[in-house]
C-alpha cells in the first residue's frame, strides 16, 4: 500500500504538469518589480478589514473577494514580493492539473492529459500571471476546475459533484465577473452530453436539464452583490477600455498567448486533435469551450461598457491546452502502430518542447526587472533611501496621474526605517475609503517645516516639477529649490532644499 500510492501519483496525468507549471511560475518570481495593479492589490490587502470594506463600497468591488483573500494571506505570511505572488503561482499549477484531467477525460487518453497540462505551462502569459499579485491566475484555476467538475457531474450526477462545480464557479465569479462568460462554453458540454445519451441513459440525462440551471442559480448567488456594486463602479473601473473592433478580435489571440509562435504551435496541435478519428467531437467541444467566451465578451463589449482585455479572458487558456493536448494524444495513437509503447509516449510528449522553445524568448523577457512595468519604482525608492535624512518630505505625482500608483509603489520599496512625510495629502487613501488619497486643495498650506523634499514624477525630463499639478508645482517653487535631479526608467527623482529666509 505504501508503494502503490506514490506509484499511482507518478503515473497520474495531472501531477507532472502541476509541478512543471509551479516550477515555471516560481522561476525568478521575485525579480520583476510590482506594477501598478499589483501595488493596488498590496495597498488594499494590507489595510484593516474595516478600511478595506470601506474602500470596496466606493471602488474596485469587482476585485474585493481577491483583496480579502490576499489580506488573510499577507496577515499570515507577510507582504514580500514572493508572498504577494505565491498564491498566483500555486493557482496556475492547479490550472495545469485541471487542464490535464479535462483532456484525459474527453480524449480518454493519459498522454493527451499529460500533454495538455505540460503545454499550459509553456504559454508565456500563463507564467506571466503566475507571477502577478492579481486574481487572474486564481480565476483561471477556478474555471479549469469548474470544467472538470462539470464533466464529472454530467458523467454521474450527484449532489456532491454538483456542489464542487458550484463552488469552483462561485469562486471564479466572485473573483472576476467576466469569468461568467465561461458558461457559454460549459453549455456546449451540457448539450453534448445530453445529445450523446441513448435509451435509459438518455432518460437519466434529462435530469441535467434541471440540475444544471439549478447549479447556475446557486453559484450566481454570491456573485450578485459583486455584480451590483461593480455595475455602479464600472465607469471608473472600465471606462478606459475601448470598444473592440473586428480587427481587435482577429489579433486578440496573440495577446492571449503572449507569443505568435506559441499560438501557431497550439493551433497546429489543435488541428491534429480535430482530425483524430473517434475523438473529433471531443476536440470540437473543447474548441467551443475555448472560443465561445472570447466571442461572447467581444459581442457584449460592443455596448456601453467594454470588457475585452486578454488578461480578463486568461481563463480560456486551459481549454486551449486541453484541445492541443488532444493533438499530442492523436500523435501518440499514430506512433503506437510504428514504435514500442513507451517510445511512443516519449516522442509524443516531447512535442511539448516545441512551443516551450518557441516561447523561450518571451519567457526570458517576462522575468526582466521591469517586465511588468515601464517605471522603475524600486530604483526611485533606492535613490531616495540612499540620500534620506530624518524629517524629509516626499511628493509623488498624483492628481490625474494617481492611477500610476507612484506614491504607494515607492512607499512599498522604501526600507522600513525610511519614512518621509507625504506632502499635499489631506486624507490618505485608507482614510478616504479609496485607492487614491485626497490631496490638499491649497497645496502651499500643506507644506510643514521640512527642510528637504523628495519629488518623484513621471517621465525623464530635467524639470523636477514635470507632471505635477500646477498648484503643487507653484507651492514647491515658492519654498524650495532643486539640488539634484536624477532619473530611473520612466521616473524622475528630485531633491529639493528649502530656500534660505
Amino acid at each position: 500500500m505504501s508503494y502503490s500510492l506514490p506509484r499511482s501519483l507518478a503515473r497520474s496525468a495531472w501531477l507532472w504538469p502541476a509541478l512543471a507549471a509551479l516550477v515555471v511560475g516560481l522561476f525568478r518570481i521575485r525579480r520583476p518589480e510590482l506594477w501598478r495593479d499589483e501595488v493596488s492589490s498590496w495597498s488594499a490587502a494590507t489595510r484593516s478589514l474595516g478600511d478595506l470594506f470601506g474602500m470596496l463600497g466606493n471602488v474596485d468591488a469587482s476585485n474585493g473577494a481577491y483583496y480579502v483573500l490576499l489580506h488573510v494571506w499577507t496577515t499570515a505570511l507577510g507582504d514580500s514580493v514572493l508572498s504577494l505572488r505565491l498564491p498566483s503561482a500555486l493557482a496556475m499549477a492547479g490550472a495545469a492539473a485541471f487542464a490535464a484531467l479535462t483532456a484525459q477525460r474527453l480524449f480518454d487518453s493519459r498522454v493527451a492529459g499529460l500533454g495538455a497540462g505540460l503545454l499550459l505551462a509553456t504559454v508565456p502569459t500563463i507564467s506571466r500571471y503566475a507571477q502577478e499579485a492579481r486574481a487572474y491566475a486564481a480565476v483561471t484555476c477556478a474555471v479549469a476546475a469548474a470544467t472538470w467538475f462539470l464533466l464529472r457531474a454530467l458523467d454521474r450526477p450527484g449532489i456532491r459533484r454538483w456542489a464542487w462545480y458550484c463552488l469552483a464557479m462561485a469562486v471564479a465569479a466572485t473573483l472576476h465577473l467576466v469569468s461568467l462568460s465561461s458558461l457559454g462554453g460549459q453549455l456546449v458540454l451540457v448539450a453534448a452530453h445530453w445529445r450523446g445519451g441513448r435509451g435509459q441513459r438518455r432518460a437519466e440525462n434529462r435530469r441535467v436539464l434541471w440540475q444544471f440551471p439549478l447549479a447556475v442559480l446557486v453559484f450566481m448567488a454570491p456573485a450578485v452583490p459583486v455584480m451590483l456594486l461593480g455595475q455602479q463602479q464600472s465607469g471608473r473601473q472600465l471606462g478606459w477600455i475601448l470598444t473592440p473592433s473586428q480587427r481587435d478580435l482577429r489579433f486578440f489571440w496573440q495577446g492571449l498567448f503572449g507569443s505568435y509562435h506559441v499560438l501557431y504551435a497550439f493551433l497546429a496541435l489543435a488541428a491534429l486533435a480535430l482530425l483524430w478519428p473517434g475523438r473529433r467531437w471531443a476536440a470540437f467541444q473543447l474548441l467551443l469551450v475555448a472560443s465561445v467566451p472570447v466571442v461572447g465578451v467581444w459581442l457584449v463589449s460592443q455596448g456601453h461598457t467594454s470588457y475585452f482585455l486578454d488578461r480578463y479572458l486568461l481563463f480560456t487558456l486551459p481549454a486551449w491546452a486541453s484541445l492541443s493536448g488532444g493533438g499530442i494524444g492523436a500523435l501518440h495513437a499514430a506512433l503506437r502502430r510504428a514504435v514500442p509503447r513507451r517510445l511512443a509516449v516519449v516522442l509524443a510528449v516531447a512535442l511539448v518542447a516545441v512551443p516551450a522553445l518557441l516561447g523561450l524568448s518571451e519567457q526570458q523577457q517576462l522575468r526582466d526587472v521591469t517586465a511588468h512595468t515601464g517605471t522603475d519604482y524600486r530604483g526611485a525608492a533606492e535613490l531616495a533611501a540612499a540620500g534620506y535624512r530624518a524629517g524629509d518630505g516626499v511628493v509623488a505625482v498624483a492628481g490625474w496621474e494617481a492611477w500610476m500608483m507612484v506614491g504607494p509603489a515607492v512607499a512599498y520599496y522604501l526600507p522600513e526605517d525610511v519614512r518621509p512625510r507625504p506632502l499635499f495629502i489631506e486624507r490618505t487613501a485608507a482614510q478616504a475609503d479609496d485607492l487614491y488619497p485626497v490631496e490638499c486643495p491649497v497645496p502651499l498650506r500643506c507644506i510643514g517645516d521640512e527642510t528637504r523634499v523628495w519629488v518623484v514624477t513621471i517621465g525623464t525630463g530635467d524639470d523636477p516639477y514635470q507632471s505635477l499639478p500646477a498648484g503643487q508645482a507653484a507651492a514647491l517653487r515658492a519654498v524650495f529649490i532643486p539640488t539634484e535631479v536624477r532619473h530611473v526608467r520612466g521616473l524622475t527623482v528630485s531633491l529639493l532644499v528649502r530656500r534660505h529666509p
